[in-house]
């Protein structure tokens, strides 16, 4: 089962503008933005990834419930974020 976990962009990168770096449950990651090109987020922005692409730009309060709800998934959420914390896009 693939989940869509949401993280908050911490920041864009300089060298890469297409990539925002972002800490999803204390995961840090490199994420291709471009997907999100005609609403590009800002550090702050809370964004729903999937599978190290952001799917759309969410408030932080559907971030909570989100989480909240994954929480009580148990192991497919653990699994999404193991799966998470080994990607790299450089």
């Amino acid at each position: 089962m693939c989940l869509g976990i949401p993280g908050e962009v911490v920041e864009i990168l300089s060298e890469r503008p297409e990539l925002a770096r972002v800490n999803a449950s204390g995961v840090r990651r490199a994420v291709d933005i471009g997907l999100l090109e005609n609403d590009p987020p800002v550090p702050g922005d809370w964004i729903l990834i999937h599978i190290g692409f952001p799917l759309s730009k969410i408030d932080e309060e559907e971030d909570v419930a989100v989480l909240r709800y994954f929480q009580e998934l148990g192991s497919a959420y653990t699994d999404e974020m193991d799966v998470l914390s080994q990607s790299m896009i450089e």
